[in-house]
């Protein structure tokens, strides 16, 4: 039993507890409380649903919610996935068969060239040193 992240053991560590606070005069009282209190619940969740099924349409019947779960994705199957569509595309693009449509991502070159700020040192010259920079 795992209602509300509370599993057996703690279940009934809370209903000794509840029996040692209430009292056992008042824990039927307040068992029923809770009982319609519950059921106060269910009937406001799907009296909430069929407003919204009501308002926006049989197309939210249709919905898979389990599909739309954030639980149920894994980082490392999507990023395989992207990987290995990325692979696909340039063995397909090195084939000569259409792909999908990508942005090339910018190719960057080797260490640029000396400018004339850039020179090289001497065999016995130290570098400069900025003592503000530290």
């Amino acid at each position: 039993m795992d209602l509300f992240g509370i599993n057996g053991g703690e279940f009934i560590v809370l209903a000794v507890l509840a029996v040692v606070i209430l009292g056992p005069e008042k824990l039927p009282e307040y068992a029923k409380k809770l009982a319609n209190l519950v059921k106060e619940v269910r009937r406001m969740a799907n009296g909430a649903k069929e407003q919204l099924r009501e308002e926006v349409g049989d197309e939210v019947a249709d919905i898979d919610w389990k599909k739309l779960d954030p639980r149920q994705y894994d980082p490392r199957r999507i990023i395989k996935e992207a990987l290995v569509d990325e692979f696909d595309d340039a063995v397909n693009a090195a084939k000569g068969s259409p792909a999908k449509t990508v942005a090339p991502a910018p190719v960057r070159t080797a260490v640029p060239s000396a400018t004339a700020q850039q020179l090289q040192l001497g065999a016995n010259e130290s570098a400069p040193f900025d003592s503000e920079a530290t």
